[in-house]
């Protein structure tokens, strides 16, 4: 969640940075991004590259649209509302159909559960 809010921070800065914005400006523009791509980093760690990926970019994109609508007055049509919505559907079937792996036992539990077995 901190690389999608940090990537809706700093994507949305762009919008100041931009329009006359001083150095300041892009600088945190930099920053935000720069954070956002290391929270995905660690993401990617626990889960697969192409499930954070699609979060992070699907839920970014109707984040930055919400941003756009309510901070910068952007009017928004049905064809967007309709192609975020999809947006967002598709992130949830894409969460959904991830395979979660089976937890590994720890070291020497195998080995521990053997012996009882054969003990008893």
């Amino acid at each position: 969640m901190l690389a999608i809010f940090s990537e809706v921070a700093g994507t949305s800065s762009m919008k100041v940075a931009g329009s006359g914005g001083s150095i300041t400006s892009y600088l945190v523009m930099y920053i935000l991004i720069s954070i956002s791509y290391y929270f995905l980093a660690l993401a990617a760690k626990r889960i697969s590259i192409g499930v954070a990926y699609a979060c992070w970019e699907g839920l970014g994109i109707a984040l930055i649209t919400v941003v756009s609508i309510f901070y910068f007055d952007s009017p928004l049509m049905l064809q967007e509302i309709i192609g975020l919505a999809m947006v967002v559907a598709g992130v949830v079937m894409v969460t959904l159909g991830e395979e979660h792996a089976k937890p590994e036992p720890l070291a020497g539990q195998d080995q521990q559960r053997t012996h009882q077995f054969q003990v008893q």
